[in-house]
């Protein structure tokens, strides 16, 4: 006949475990003040706000369907967009020059390729005058980023 005799359920000591836990953080909160003040961050200074800073006001040049060019709705032409985009984007803080260039999905990409080569001429010149300036310094020179979207068709 098998027999089992009832044995006792063995119990796990979790004292000394809580024994580890306390001393580990003791340990850490005795360390950690310590390495925090060990830590030399040079945290830069600016003197002041950049007084080329001014409001963003994104610079849109828009090529409808019909092969007319807009500088901020207002209709130019190939041969005055670079003149009159100049002006404009000097106005934009300096790390913030953008010029969005929105084009017609029917247009021929000639007349896009065009205009973006008049953006690209006009966005070197008005690099070359901010960096002409007296006192000048910033790491992108003024630098302007074009965007090209394309307007949906309807």
């Amino acid at each position: 006949m098998n027999v089992r005799r009832p044995s006792a359920k063995a119990d796990i000591n979790i004292t000394p475990l809580i024994d580890i836990v306390l001393v580990l953080l003791i340990v850490f909160i005795v360390l950690v003040p310590g390495l925090s003040r060990a830590l030399d961050v040079a945290v830069p200074r600016v003197a002041g706000p950049s007084p080329d800073r001014g409001p963003e006001v994104p610079v849109v040049v828009t090529l409808d369907g019909e092969g007319r060019l807009f500088l901020q709705r207002e209709e130019v032409t190939l041969a005055t967009l670079r003149e009159r985009l100049v002006p404009v984007v000097m106005l934009q803080p300096l790390g913030l020059r953008r010029v969005f260039l929105k084009v017609d999905g029917e247009l021929a990409h000639e007349r896009a390729v065009q205009v973006l080569d008049q953006i690209r001429v006009a966005s070197d010149q008005a690099r070359r005058e901010t960096r002409a300036r007296p006192g000048f310094q910033d790491e992108d020179g003024g630098a302007v980023k074009v965007a090209l979207t394309r307007l949906k068709a309807t």
